[in-house]
């Protein structure tokens, strides 16, 4: 069976690195699924869950607030901004992070700082979206 590496990472770890069959994420302008022999890519990836199908058809599931997907021969690369593995993401913790991300946006005083709050309460609605879609 042909795989493919993969390699998620993160300014803070490497988050996963090892052989699969199948990825999917959430690209810039949809959702990606890449086989072995894909051809090359770069695009950008929008927050979301990267599903990665191993050759013996476990799934891992990482959390990436976005980020850069390369896709060469042989080797699919994620560099994300944060990325979290599903079995450590906290709905509590990242609902706290919304309602605090939205009480900052009530007080911000200019643009900028508006267009960053909205940007963070973005990443935080997907994250929760993306926790509740795995605990079902």
């Amino acid at each position: 069976m042909a795989t493919i590496h993969v390699d998620v990472v993160s300014a803070e770890a490497s988050i996963f690195a090892g052989e699969a069959k199948f990825v999917s994420l959430p690209g810039e302008a949809g959702e990606l699924g890449i086989l072995p022999g894909h051809t090359p890519l770069i695009s950008r990836i929008r927050p979301g869950t990267v599903k990665i199908v191993g050759p013996d058809d476990s799934e891992e599931m990482v959390f990436v607030a976005g980020g850069v997907l390369e896709v060469q021969p042989g080797v699919v690369t994620v560099l994300a901004d944060t990325a979290i593995r599903s079995q450590d993401l906290d709905e509590a913790k990242a609902e706290r992070a919304r309602q605090e991300a939205e009480e900052a946006l009530r007080n911000a005083k200019d643009r900028a700082e508006v267009a960053v709050v909205e940007a963070e309460l973005a990443m935080l609605a997907a994250q929760l979206a993306a926790i509740r879609k795995l605990r079902r």
